[in-house]
């Protein structure tokens, strides 16, 4: 590359990292930490079973989950480093298209990058955590086109293998990318005018063979861990109404990028309403359109086909956890949409706009010159400056979901994230408002009322936090936390031994939960079934051997069995571990007293 070349990357990257400045320390939000390797998964083992244990991780993404699990080691907690990454990625594809583009002679190369770079639509790509996977699969697909075009111009198996390489570690990432083949043969049916199977068709299918086995586990493990619960009461009549507004939506975001939300309104389908089916047929006859202009330029069929590509993963068609769920009470109704699902198909739209806006430029004189210019101008400043805005609202949690609700006032996910919050906060009673508003708008809301029921049992109010309590188990009877909370609200409310059977129940679910082997041995203690106690006291001490209170608690079981030698010994385990641990010395003198003969 010239140093011309270099010079723009360089200035590119430091713009885009400024205009993200505001995200820079973000917290993370919503379920970002599940998805930033958890504690279970920190060591060598939890590496191995993010790539060998569907399940694990959020979504079985190994290639992303291994970067986290590197980053949960090199930075110690530090937010700025995951963000800075993250804006790395972004500013690294959007050089990487620019090439693409070079390569495909196509002109806007460089407009094009600073579009894609500064566009407020890929905000949520870029400064939402979870969503590196959007830019880190998209420098593995950006680098999969260039070595197959290097393939495709000289046949080398270096570069092939190359790019089949850079593929799977895309769809390893996210499977986004699998219509990055069926891009590819568009981009060689624009440039020759037609497809040959030896020289087109045959190198890719490798390509298509990893795309939809990456496509199956994906729909499988969606299936199987991310959508237990959830309701897709979508005929293939509604499908094609939900993918024709999702393509006049995404393309209407692209040219006025405003109103973005992380999450947005339910649109409820209708086959019966006629208005509905305008969406498919404008999009029908916009491709019949430009089928009919294909002999004066193919350009804008392929680059519409690629657009459609891109987004086809997520037009409906397949069932997506949350996005396309409906919950009770709503039938044919969903959110179907997120700025992070057109990531990648922006880039087609983009890249016509840039040549388009070039070529006029190249091609005028004088004022309209100077008005194209000036256009671009005025768009890339406003294109930054609303990034940068948008960027602010993924601070943290109460910023993006008091962002969303000004939005949209009906998401019970919003009111229940912005619950949560005050809840950590301390403030109980306000976060109940909020709890009540999401269980309010989705009665059958799983987190709503889990987290209603749970605020409520923590201000004491046993009477109603029961049943709210009951009414999730109803729903998911494998819910530990769930069992857990209810047994703690009957153990309050004078009901000891319902509450044992659901601390019973707990375990059964997750054997490892401490604190509900600590509250169980606890009932068991005071019914003077000291052996049960014991047991429990005791498998506490192996889950947490440096927590000082398992040791104490494990001592008065031993007191009350009449083991005083062996509770000592827990007692200055105790000590050991907090020299200032409350109780646990005062019981020991008493002990070693009784052990003194007068």
């Amino acid at each position: 590359m010239s140093r011309r070349v270099w010079l723009f990357s360089l200035a590119l990257i430091v713009v885009t990292f400024l205009v993200y400045a505001p995200a820079w320390n973000g917290r993370p939000i919503w379920d970002d930490e599940r998805h930033m390797t958890p504690v279970e998964l920190r060591s060598l083992n939890g590496l191995g079973r993010i790539w060998t244990e569907p399940g694990a991780t959020p979504q079985y993404y190994p290639v992303l989950h291994t970067l986290f699990w590197l980053e949960d080691k090199l930075w110690d907690g530090s937010v700025l480093p995951y963000h800075l990454v993250t804006i790395f990625f972004h500013a690294l594809l959007a050089l990487l298209v620019m090439l693409i583009l070079r390569r495909l002679d196509l002109p806007g190369a460089r407009l094009a990058a600073i579009l894609f770079a500064l566009h407020p639509v890929h905000v949520e790509s870029v400064a939402w955590f979870s969503e590196i996977k959007n830019t880190l699969s998209g420098v593995f697909a950006a680098a999969a086109v260039l070595a197959y075009l290097k393939y495709d111009g000289d046949r080398r198996w270096g570069a092939y293998i190359g790019a089949l390489t850079f593929f799977a570690f895309g769809l390893l990432t996210k499977t986004a990318v699998v219509a990055l083949p069926v891009v590819l043969l568009i981009i060689f049916w624009w440039r020759r005018g037609s497809l040959g199977l030896k020289r087109d068709v045959l190198p890719l299918l490798p390509f298509l063979a990893l795309g939809l086995a990456a496509g199956i586990v994906t729909i499988w493990v969606e299936r199987r861990f991310c959508a237990v619960h959830e309701t897709f009461d979508f005929s293939l009549l509604d499908r094609f109404l939900i993918a024709g507004r999702l393509f006049w939506f995404y393309l209407g975001k692209i040219f006025w990028p405003t109103n973005l939300s992380l999450i947005y309104a339910r649109w409820t389908i209708d086959s019966a309403q006629w208005w509905q089916y305008t969406f498919a047929i404008g999009a029908i006859g916009l491709a019949v359109g430009l089928w009919l202009l294909r002999r004066k330029s193919r350009g804008p069929l392929a680059v519409c086909l690629s657009f459609v590509a891109f987004l086809f993963p997520v037009l409906g068609f397949f069932n997506l956890s949350f996005f396309m769920s409906s919950p009770a009470g709503m039938p044919h109704s969903g959110i179907f949409r997120a700025d992070h699902f057109q990531y990648l198909a922006d880039v087609p739209i983009i890249a016509f706009v840039s040549a388009t806006a070039v070529w006029l430029w190249q091609r005028t004189r004088g004022v309209v010159r100077t008005i194209v210019f000036t256009a671009c101008v005025l768009v890339i400043g406003t294109l930054g400056a609303l990034s940068a805005l948008q960027s602010r609202t993924y601070q943290d949690t109460e910023t993006c979901f008091r962002d969303v609700l000004s939005k949209n006032s009906e998401s019970a996910t919003a009111y229940n994230n912005l619950g949560n919050v005050l809840h950590q906060k301390g403030e109980v009673d306000e976060a109940i408002v909020y709890y009540r508003r999401a269980v309010a708008l989705e009665p059958d809301y799983q987190f709503g009322r889990y987290n209603l029921g749970s605020a409520l049992a923590e201000q004491g109010n046993f009477a109603e936090a029961i049943p709210w309590l009951k009414a999730v188990l109803r729903t998911d009877p494998n819910h530990a936390k769930a069992y857990y909370t209810l047994a703690n609200a009957l153990a309050k409310h004078g009901e000891p031994d319902e509450a044992i059977g659901y601390y019973g129940r707990a375990l059964k679910l997750m054997p490892d939960f401490a604190d509900a082997h600590c509250n169980l041995a606890n009932l068991l203690l005071e019914k003077g079934n000291t052996t049960g106690a014991l047991e429990h006291y005791r498998e506490l001490v192996r889950l947490q051997p440096q927590n000082p209170g398992a040791h104490y608690n494990l001592a008065v079981g031993l007191v009350h069995n009449g083991e005083p030698a062996a509770a000592i010994s827990e007692l200055r385990t105790a000590l050991q571990i907090d020299p200032a641990y409350p109780d646990a010395e005062p019981l020991l003198r008493d002990l070693l007293a009784q052990k003194t003969p007068p």
